[in-house]
């Protein structure tokens, strides 16, 4: 929840405003290439899910704090900003999959990727707005790890480090040796009860905070209106875009409850796709009008909801913009529809850069520049950090993207880890995951679904 912060709160919000304004007006090869993403804080008592007791009562096990960050108990998001260098705030833009399972555990993809042998080391190297967890890279084997790995990250940034997952249930789980395990969307959407879908990202969400994780590659928002669909299909709600936004806009209220950031995904609409944009660029066909009634609902309620963060599509839509480019590159689709359009002034998150769909028609460092360029304001799981890092930096320092363009990005970033708790120490509490009040919950909702 937002703090009260009285004339502080004043300042940031201006100072956001102000920087966002600004940029309205101002016009070496890894060794191995990973898996894609499928997409790809201030110390609190982790909240409890609906009806469970609370964190400390159902979890037990001894709670963590983590330091890392400025800014000051306030989260003072102007005085952080205005401390940064034009290197930190290039690096706060990026969101890249660090390897090992501990922050100070020597990895050989990371001395390929970044030079550096250590997750923390590449923290400290490239000042990264946040890394994203994955267990194909070596981040989780249990809970108590797992906290331990996200605290010594945070300990290793200058600035607030955002942890991220993409954390879905269903078949996208990352983390599903770890959690509880809930039902996927569909099922919950087959439920009916847009309270079934708030009771699992509330669940979810807990659990996500009490290893230290502060932002969830959730929920998804497609309407899944193709039944040829290879990449979407049970991850989505269900088909109508009426019951599919009641369900979201329930997901980011629960997020929001455990104190979790949330990502409405895939923007304009991965509902309607018969290829996958891991390995390929879908083609969507949808009118501006049909856009209008079957993809935008789900955003425009997650919007209503607070959505912390909206992540692009590697999909092209002709009839939205004809430029032939991806969502994730078109300004069109990024500025026009999502910010202007739809009102929508949080984080636009890339989904991952790695992926085929975005890579067929520019480079690595040119796709990171002309993302930001578009819209975005993080770029997630660049297939080199150092080219990416590199170009953006160039494009800034040569004016190509400007110094205000840069300043809005930053500052959503920082809103939005100021909004959720990351400014300042974060607590973990391993214990909570899978307790039994947990277990239970997660019992009542897979029976509502229909679920052994």
């Amino acid at each position: 929840m937002l703090r009260r912060m009285g004339l502080a709160l004043l300042v940031i919000v201006m100072a956001g405003c102000s920087a966002v304004e600004a940029e309205r007006s101002a016009g070496s090869t890894p060794s191995a290439s990973p898996p894609s993403s499928s997409a790809p804080g201030e110390s609190r008592t982790t909240p409890a899910p609906e009806g469970s007791p609370s964190a400390d009562a159902a979890g037990g096990g001894e709670a963590e704090t983590g330091g890392g960050g400025t800014g000051g108990a306030t989260g003072d998001v102007a005085a952080t900003l205005a401390r940064m260098s034009v290197q930190e705030k290039v690096g706060q833009l990026f969101m890249p999959v660090v390897y090992g399972s501990r922050a100070d555990s020597k990895h050989q993809e990371n001395t390929a990727r970044f030079g550096v042998a250590t997750p923390a080391e590449a923290v400290e190297k490239y000042h990264p707005g946040g890394v994203i967890i994955f267990p194909w890279a070596g981040n989780v084997s249990d809970a108590r790890q797992l906290a331990a790995l996200t605290t010594g990250l945070r300990k290793a940034s200058r600035v607030p480090l955002m942890i991220g997952v993409d954390q879905e249930n269903g078949t996208v789980s990352p983390l599903s040796s770890i959690v509880t395990k809930l039902p996927g969307a569909s099922a919950i959407g087959s439920t009916g009860d847009p309270a079934n879908a708030r009771a699992a990202a509330r669940l979810t969400g807990t659990e996500l905070r009490a290893l230290g994780i502060t932002m969830d590659f959730a929920p998804v928002a497609d309407v899944n209106i193709n039944p040829r669909n290879p990449v979407i299909g049970p991850r989505a709600y269900g088909s109508d875009p009426g019951k599919v936004a009641a369900m979201v806009g329930a997901a980011v209220d629960g997020f929001h409850a455990a104190g979790i950031a949330s990502t409405a995904k895939h923007f304009p609409g991965h509902g309607d796709t018969s290829t996958d944009s891991h390995t390929g660029l879908p083609v969507i066909q949808h009118s501006k009008a049909q856009w209008r009634k079957l993809d935008a609902p789900p955003f425009r309620e997650a919007i209503a909801h607070g959505i912390d963060a909206i992540m692009s599509a590697h999909v092209v839509m002709p009839k939205l913009d004809p430029s032939g480019d991806p969502a994730t590159l078109s300004r069109t689709i990024l500025t026009g529809l999502l910010r202007d359009e739809l009102g929508f002034d949080g984080v636009i998150s890339t989904d991952a850069l790695n992926m085929a769909g975005v890579r067929e028609k520019y480079g690595d460092a040119e796709v990171a520049v002309r993302a930001v360029l578009a819209g975005a304001d993080v770029l997630l799981m660049p297939p080199d950090m150092p080219k990416a890092y590199g170009a953006v930096l160039a494009a800034v320092k040569s004016g190509r993207i400007s110094a205000a363009r840069l300043d809005a990005s930053v500052t959503r970033i920082l809103r939005l880890k100021e909004k959720r708790g990351m400014f300042g120490a974060v607590t973990t509490n391993p214990g909570v995951v899978r307790s039994a009040a947990h277990l239970s919950a997660a019992r009542r909702i897979a029976r509502k679904a229909s679920l052994p």
